[in-house]
């Protein structure tokens, strides 16, 4: 019997459709598949071409790039040199005080050891995002056990360097400082919490139910208000606590409350059947959970987890309730001064700390969205 009619080759892959590939019809699909999508569109392009012109000149064409005081960012009935009506913004306020806006009070001499923290901060987080980089082990190990110690040590003082009181330090360096031990500390304590409310222990459950509504339950505000003037009153007389730990540890409180919901959430998700079979190999308990039901688990919440982050990001701003002078804070400080008193200078400084959160915000964001498609293991498309 004759195979002439099998064959032995494969076909080229086909191109896909002419009509479905390309900007137009990504523009047909998208924009203008029925008439509520057409008009929305007609909208946002009226708006944008209304509003990005204003927005570009604004912050770009008749902005002030440089200049020693104010007189570069007012106009002449203001006592500047600009012409009146003149409207732009003032980058030259956020290029003289960005120093500070950085590092805060930290001495002008020393600023060299925030940024050496920095480096070492960038070197050990870019091999720890990245998944391919070997000895995670170890990497993890540098960056949430030694490299605290080692910046606390440069950050503070001590072992021949100079002290620089935790008052004097402020800007980016405190909403980093912040935003890294909390994330640090509300991740492992939120994982504890969320096991502890699965419990079966009755009293552990009830602690930790306690504990998460209770935190869960006032603002970040109050938190910190009480970390700050209500702790103090407790302790023993001259006896004091940092007014920096204060705030590390309220906000990590706060934090580690929503992220024991968010780790609850999956492993609620997680079928029985996971629980029986790692039950069924001999497991114990912290076993099965650290090499079954935790990996599945966290996996499935990485989108809340990382929307936890990036709010506890945000909030940092809050401490200037306790008078510690964040991104926000010092740059609200600076308004201030009056040599850079103008009617521009308050909404440039106000939309340069929007964009450096938006920025930080943006970059976790698209990060937990790549290992969102690097873990989905399971739904290939």
């Amino acid at each position: 019997m004759s195979n002439s009619f099998v064959r032995t080759t494969m076909l080229a892959q086909e191109p896909p459709p002419s009509g479905e590939k390309g900007v137009g019809p990504w523009i047909r699909r998208n924009l203008l598949a029925t008439p509520k999508d057409i008009v929305l569109t007609l909208l946002a392009v009226t708006f944008l071409a209304w509003a990005l012109p204003h927005a570009i000149n604004w912050l770009f064409v008749q902005a002030v790039w440089t200049g020693p005081d104010r007189t570069f960012c007012a106009t002449t009935v203001q006592g500047g040199i600009q012409p009146d009506g003149w409207s732009g913004a003032c980058w030259a306020f956020v290029n003289a005080k960005f120093d500070q806006i950085i590092y805060g009070g930290y001495p002008l001499d020393e600023r060299w050891r925030p940024t050496l923290v920095g480096i070492l901060f960038v070197l050990l987080l870019v091999p720890m995002l990245i998944p391919s980089v070997p000895r995670k082990g170890l990497n993890a190990l540098l960056l949430f056990i030694v490299l605290p110690v080692v910046s606390f040590i440069l950050l503070y003082g001590g072992f021949g360097l100079e002290i620089v009181e935790t008052p004097r330090w402020g800007g980016l360096m405190v909403t980093l400082v912040l935003s890294f031990v909390g994330i640090a500390a509300s991740f492992p304590l939120g994982i504890l919490l969320a096991l502890g409310r699965r419990s079966h222990m009755p009293v552990i459950r009830m602690v930790s139910v306690i504990f998460i509504e209770v935190v869960r339950g006032v603002p970040l505000i109050t938190v910190l208000f009480m970390a700050s003037v209500v702790l103090p009153l407790f302790l023993p007389a001259g006896w004091t606590v940092d007014k920096l730990l204060r705030a590390i540890v309220g906000v990590s409180i706060f934090a580690s409350a929503y992220m024991a919901e968010v780790i609850r959430g999956g492993l609620q998700a997680i079928p029985k059947g996971q629980f029986e079979g790692a039950d069924s190999l001999g497991l114990g308990y912290w076993q099965k959970m650290r090499l079954i039901i935790l990996p599945q688990a966290i996996k499935l919440v990485i989108p809340g987890i990382v929307n936890t982050f990036i709010g506890m990001f945000k909030d940092t701003s809050l401490v200037s309730i306790i008078s510690m002078y964040d991104l926000l804070g010092i740059v609200r400080f600076l308004f201030i001064d009056p040599n850079w008193a103008t009617a521009v200078t308050p909404l440039t400084g106000l939309i340069f700390a929007g964009f450096v959160f938006w920025l930080f915000c943006f970059g976790m964001s698209r990060y937990s969205a790549f290992m969102e498609r690097h873990l989905d293991t399971g739904h290939k498309r």
